[in-house]
C-alpha cells in the first residue's frame, strides 16, 4: 500500500527486453535500506525490487503491467514517480493507494492559473463513472485532488510544489498517464451495482 506522497524521482538508468522488461532506476533512497523482494510505486505502478546497487535498483515488469500502464514508453533518462510502501505508523499525507494501476489517461489540455497549472485529462469511459469533483486519483503514482468532471474529462490543479518534486512539471499535451481510482469509490459503485 502507498499514498500517493511521491518521495523521491528517479531516473530510468537502462530498460532491457528480457522474458520479461527488466529497468534499472537510480534514486536518492538509501538502498542499503531496500530489501530485495521489497514494492515500490514506479510512477505509480506497484513493483518488485529484484537487484540493488549503491544508487540504483532493478525492477522485472510483465508483460500484463507493460498492456496497462505506460511503462512501455520507459526509455533511458526518463524521470519517475517514486515512493517506497508503507510502513505502520507512516502518516497517510495523501489517499489510500494500492498501485494497481486501472488504465491510462490522456492530457488533453494544459492552462497557467496565477503558479499552478490546471491540467485536464480524459479517462476511459468505463472508469470515468469512478471519478468525482472533489474525489481522489492517483495519476503516475501521485494522489492528487479532482478539480472538476464532465463527461470523460476531469481536471486537475498542480501548485508549484508538486511541478518540482514530481515529474508533474514536464506534463504535455498528448501524454498518457498512469490512473487509479479510489478504492472507496470502486467499492461505492459496487454496492450500487448489487442493490
Amino acid at each position: 500500500m502507498f499514498t500517493g506522497i511521491v518521495t523521491d524521482v528517479g531516473r530510468i538508468r537502462q530498460v532491457e527486453q528480457r522474458g520479461d522488461l527488466r529497468a534499472r532506476i537510480t534514486t536518492k533512497y538509501d538502498t542499503t535500506r531496500v530489501d530485495i523482494g521489497a514494492s515500490i510505486a514506479c510512477d505509480g505502478v506497484c513493483l518488485t525490487v529484484v537487484a540493488l546497487g549503491p544508487d540504483w535498483f532493478d525492477v522485472d515488469i510483465s508483460a500484463e503491467t507493460v498492456s496497462k500502464t505506460n511503462l512501455s514508453a520507459w526509455a533511458e533518462g526518463r524521470r519517475v514517480n517514486l515512493e517506497r510502501a508503507l510502513k505502520v505508523g507512516d502518516e497517510l499525507g495523501g489517499h489510500i493507494v494500492s498501485g494497481h494501476v486501472d488504465g491510462l489517461a490522456e492530457v488533453v489540455g494544459l492552462r497557467d492559473e496565477g503558479d499552478s497549472t490546471r491540467v485536464t485529462l480524459r479517462a476511459p469511459k468505463e472508469l470515468a463513472r469512478f471519478i468525482a469533483s472533489k474525489g481522489s486519483v492517483a495519476l503516475n503514482g501521485t494522489s492528487l485532488t479532482v478539480n472538476e468532471v464532465s463527461g470523460c474529462d476531469f481536471g486537475i490543479n498542480f501548485i508549484p510544489h508538486t511541478k518540482e518534486v514530481t515529474t508533474w512539471g514536464d506534463v504535455a499535451p498528448g501524454d498518457m498517464v498512469n490512473l487509479e481510482i479510489d478504492t472507496l469509490a470502486r467499492y461505492v459503485a459496487r454496492l450500487a451495482e448489487v442493490g
